[in-house]
């Protein structure tokens, strides 16, 4: 078979530049076919993850978190709508967050993933789209999406370069609490009802974690056909402290402001204020006013450990 490890060199703050020649080394230990290509700017992986999987690459691995991931899925849906379906994923997690190759069950130890590329484990995993912000036209997603106070995290995460991992999205939502408290009035739709209500954060989940550590849907399964939601209600600082804590150990359902559900469709309007929103970490948009979610259940082969 034949690998093509899509490599940013700019995940987790260079980290993954730094790491080549142990990811050539392990791969090359378990006798693996691969070649190894550097993301030289934004969308260039998705890019190179269409044009492989045009080109019948068997395996496109993302070396790189979850932005680069994320492109490199887009790449091989891009191609999947035209008929080329036989190309799997799976990912090295170098990057800050790694919070796709969590909910796809992969260990963040680069070693054991590289051997579990050789051990060729997979599942058809559910990949989901949304609409709106600044892609009408929609962009796909494998972990998640974050609405409003964790979209707002990444955003301030970016600006966290001293650190990676957890410790920068705790830094950042520090920041973020005493930056963005004023939760937009959001009307949501799925399953047949509506709620409208001041929202601090909606989050919609193929995976079980964000920020490298807030486990926002701990029971989610990538394979179920549907999406899990933590929607969290307007809450004041000190109670926004309370909460982080809660998701840092997943254990925020049946906190007052919390409320979860499943659907494998959801629509959020913003009725007044604007939508921050990003995607697998990657900025959706600043000042959303719209955004459609729905479940492409069963749609791509991942690799696993």
């Amino acid at each position: 078979m034949k690998y093509l490890v899509i490599l940013n060199p700019t995940s987790g703050r260079g980290y993954a530049e730094t790491v080549i020649p142990k990811i050539e080394e392990s791969l090359s230990v378990h006798g693996l076919d691969f070649e190894i290509k550097r993301t030289e700017r934004p969308w260039h992986a998705a890019e190179l993850a269409e044009e492989a999987a045009k080109n019948s690459v068997d395996v496109l691995v993302s070396a790189s978190g979850d932005g680069t991931a994320n492109e490199v899925l887009n790449g091989l849906m891009r191609a999947r709508t035209v008929g080329y379906t036989q190309t799997a994923m799976g990912i090295l997690p170098v990057g800050t967050g790694n919070d796709f190759a969590y909910g796809m069950g992969l260990p963040d130890d680069l070693d054991k993933a590289c051997a579990a590329l050789a051990e060729n484990k997979r599942m058809r995993i559910d990949v989901g789209m949304v609409k709106g912000g600044d892609y009408p036209e929609g962009r796909y997603f494998g972990n998640g999406v974050g609405i409003g106070f964790d979209a707002a995290v990444g955003f301030e995460a970016e600006k966290v370069t001293w650190t990676r991992g957890l410790l920068a999205y705790l830094i950042a939502a520090m920041r973020t609490v005493f930056l963005y408290y004023n939760a937009p009035s959001v009307e949501m739709s799925y399953d047949g009802k509506t709620i409208t209500q001041p929202s601090l954060m909606i989050s919609i989940m193929n995976g079980q974690r964000m920020g490298g550590g807030f486990y926002m849907a701990p029971e989610s399964s990538p394979t179920d056909g549907e999406l899990d939601l933590c929607i969290v209600s307007e809450a004041s600082k000190l109670r926004i402290f309370q909460l982080i804590n809660f998701f840092l150990s997943g254990t925020q359902a049946g906190q007052a402001e919390v409320t979860t559900g499943r659907t494998k469709k959801i629509s959020a309007r913003a009725v007044q204020g604007t939508l921050p929103a990003h995607c697998d970490g990657e900025t959706l948009c600043y000042e959303g006013q719209q955004l459609d979610i729905e479940i492409i259940p069963q749609t791509l082969e991942f690799i696993t450990a």
